[in-house]
């Protein structure tokens, strides 16, 4: 029912001869030549796996690639990023791609020939290194797209910018990163860019098909640290104490209620976690104080003004009502805004998403409580995100291995659908642009 009210929209806002045009376009469809250099390249990626803002490898293995096809090739972009311009033989949009490179501190288990045997000193502590996200697969994607492009230089109706971003994952401690770095670097200008499209591989969603969603698609996240400071006593004597281990369990079961009695729930979702805590260190001596780390997301940005502030008025003023004090850092190190699929823009490249995948593969999914630094590319200017499926057909979602897990597996025959889907949004919205 929701497909239909948004085909409707589109053809209420962009007419029917728009939708019907676009429709009837010819699609491109990845030969298996192109297939195979992509599966290639993403098992050489997949086997040499790098974390944030330390992608050396990979980013000169993108920066030879595009630089053979002849494009113009900027690197060192954010740290380690790698940004490709092709300038279309003919005046028209700049239309951006980006692909993240980075991998996770996991040790890898899949049984696949080309699994990953690297290993690091992450935050101290000795780890192996995986793509156990599909950050890989993304490069190989874009490495096609660029080159199947590349090809069509004479007919292109415009610009495409590459861009290849590092650390989506987050940069290390002490480091900027990610796409918020490359923002600030002007990676939208110089072509300034008009649109940009992404996509993520998806091991829950079947190969083949697409999934997508206009508007918030996924959470704004925040990280936060709440220091309750209290006085120390014996355990024996809590009466002599201001108890900051009382005092934060109030606080935790009362950033509950913020779900259940504040957010709208019937319009978004909104999620509160408090995933580490830290006070004290014997069973008889009350400490001074506790530490807590925890997460926030959300899907608007009324709604994270709304928790933001809410999660300030009850972390202090319940400690105040145990006479003692806390103290909220929210963000503490981090925050991505709302990941937003750009309405108009969503609507006006659903039917290529279709001829993409087909009508029957391409579905209208709820946003989710993830994020994604995509978001800072798509505040500055109309984007759209997407996942396509990674899980071979006929497996069970509920039993795949999630992202970020030392079993997280993707089928290589799922590339197809982010190559064709990559190259036909490129070339339909240089066709239509307004």
């Amino acid at each position: 029912m929701k497909k239909s009210l948004l085909i409707l929209f589109a053809v209420t806002c962009f007419g029917t001869q728009t939708l019907t045009a676009q429709s009837k376009k010819s699609s491109y469809v990845a030969p298996a030549a192109i297939q195979q250099k992509v599966i290639e390249w993403r098992h050489d990626i997949h086997e040499h796996p790098e974390l944030g803002n330390r992608e050396f490898r990979t980013a000169e293995l993108v920066a030879k690639h595009l630089k053979s096809l002849g494009i113009e090739v900027t690197t060192k972009v954010g740290i380690t990023g790698v940004v490709g311009v092709l300038k279309g033989a003919k005046p028209g949009p700049v239309v951006a791609l980006r692909a993240d490179m980075d991998a996770l501190p996991v040790v890898e288990r899949t049984p696949v020939p080309f699994a990953s045997k690297v290993t690091t000193t992450y935050n101290g502590v000795e780890t192996g290194v995986m793509h156990a996200c599909g950050h890989d697969s993304h490069v190989a994607i874009l490495m096609g797209v660029a080159e199947v492009l590349a090809g069509m230089k004479k007919d292109l109706k415009g610009t495409v910018k590459f861009i290849f971003q590092p650390a989506e994952e987050g940069a290390p401690k002490g480091e900027e990163g990610g796409a918020e770095l490359m923002v600030k670097e002007g990676v939208l200008d110089n072509p300034k860019v008009d649109v940009i499209f992404g996509l993520h591989i998806n091991a829950q969603v079947e190969v083949g098909q697409i999934t997508y969603r206009p508007g918030g698609m996924f959470a704004g996240v925040g990280d936060m640290k709440i220091t309750v400071k209290g006085k120390s006593a014996h355990g024996a004597e809590p009466w002599s104490s201001v108890d900051p281990v009382v005092t934060a369990a109030q606080i935790i079961t009362s950033l509950q209620t913020i779900m259940s009695r504040n957010v709208n729930v019937t319009q978004n979702a909104a999620v509160v976690t408090i995933g580490a805590i830290h006070g004290g260190n014997r069973s008889n001596i009350i400490p001074e104080e506790v530490e807590m780390l925890g997460t926030v997301r959300t899907l608007s940005d009324s709604d994270e003004e709304l928790v933001y502030e809410r999660i300030r008025q009850i972390a202090t003023k319940t400690a105040e009502a145990n006479n003692a004090e806390a103290i909220v850092e929210l963000p503490y190190s981090s925050h991505y805004p709302v990941t937003f699929n750009n309405e108009a823009l969503t609507t006006k490249m659903l039917p290529t998403l279709q001829k993409s995948a087909g009508k029957e593969n391409v579905i209208l999914v709820p946003a989710e409580t993830g994020a994604e630094d995509f978001s800072f590319f798509a505040n500055k200017v109309p984007g759209l995100y997407f996942y396509i499926g990674g899980m071979p057909k006929g497996k069970d979602p509920k039993e795949t291995a999630s992202h970020h897990t030392p079993d997280f597996f993707i089928d290589d025959s799922g590339f197809v659908t982010g190559i064709n889907a990559m190259v036909n949004l490129v070339l339909d919205y240089m066709d239509d642009p307004k």
